[in-house]
């Protein structure tokens, strides 16, 4: 009777397998069938008794904390830059690049509440990176007095309203 490193438990023998691994590749879906969930209560001991709750950011309210970020950064360009009216224009439409887009992506959201899957919210930021594009492309042919510095830090600001939605979840 031969003695196989499969048979004997040895790890090491047959090049770091684990004991009851197959000749073929790691199946990483057989891995993922193992997966049990926890129950609220061992959540909760985990994490904290605020894991149940829901969260108070909805997809509209960082489209609403971009548009206030944006009118904000707006209003300052238009104070403290000389003269005012491009460069708040400029910081106004650097903004709306940025919440425009987030509000269709919200809206397709709502629309297809339910009905979630990988490829719906793939085609929806495919909209909004599209939207976006064509957003900054319209600005670059159509305004042409628009001043760049204003627009994009302005874009930039309102882009963080996610991190701030984060920060408040």
């Amino acid at each position: 009777m031969q003695v196989s490193a499969r048979s004997t438990g040895d790890n090491h023998a047959t090049g770091n397998q684990p004991r009851n691994s197959t000749d073929d590749s790691w199946d990483a879906e057989a891995q993922d069938n193992n997966i049990v969930p926890l129950t609220r209560d061992q959540a909760e001991k985990l994490f904290g008794p605020e894991v149940s709750r829901p969260s108070r950011v909805t997809p509209y309210r960082v489209v609403a904390a971009q548009m206030v970020l944006s009118l904000g950064a707006t209003l300052l360009w238009w104070l403290f830059y000389k003269p005012p009216g491009d460069a708040a224009l400029s910081a106004f439409l650097g903004g709306a690049i940025a919440w425009v887009p987030a509000a269709l992506f919200a809206a397709r959201l709502k629309a297809k509440s339910g009905a979630e899957t990988i490829m719906s919210w793939m085609i929806g930021e495919g909209v909004k990176m599209g939207a976006t594009i064509a957003m900054f492309v319209a600005v670059a042919l159509w305004y042409k007095s628009a001043l760049w510095l204003p627009l994009l830090v302005t874009y930039i600001v309102a882009l963080k309203a996610y991190w701030v939605a984060m920060a408040l979840r």
